[in-house]
């Protein structure tokens, strides 16, 4: 029986595909757990075009992200926190708190997995963040200073 997947199902397939599958299995397992539904034509029309639609979403979140990635060559961003007299950070500085310097001086939403330090920030000192996404890379220096 042809259905339409809803969930993930571990063994069969990903959300949003149309499989091929026992008629047993579809009646007694996937559909009473709504993790399936009868692929009718209408069904698969209707499926087709929001998968459509969705792509395309996707690949125009994707440009302007690659637009943002591009737009932060050379940027610099500060971040002042509490050091040791000898230089050395309480905390190491991560992706999680690069983004959000971003976002509040530069106004720019990253996602964190875009963050890559090239190495940990445990100093005070300018350090280099790799940003790549989107099919995009650049660099940004972000200056640390004691607070």
């Amino acid at each position: 029986m042809k259905v339409i997947l809803l969930k993930d199902v571990g063994g069969v397939g990903r959300a949003g595909e149309v499989k091929d599958i026992a008629d047993g299995y579809v009646m007694n397992f996937l559909i009473p757990r709504r993790l399936a539904e009868q692929a009718t034509p209408e069904k698969v029309a209707s499926h087709a075009k929001v998968q459509a639609e969705l792509t395309a979403q996707k690949e125009k979140d994707e440009e302007k992200l690659k637009g943002v990635v591009q737009s932060l060559m050379g940027a610099r961003i500060e971040l002042k926190l509490r050091a040791t007299e000898k230089g050395g950070l309480f905390k190491t500085v991560g992706p999680k708190e690069v983004a959000q310097a971003l976002k509040e001086q530069k106004d720019i939403t990253l996602p964190v997995e875009a963050i890559h330090p090239l190495e940990p920030i445990k100093t005070i000192g300018d350090h280099v963040i790799k940003i790549s996404a989107a099919r995009a890379e650049s660099e940004l220096m972000l200056k640390v200073t004691a607070s």
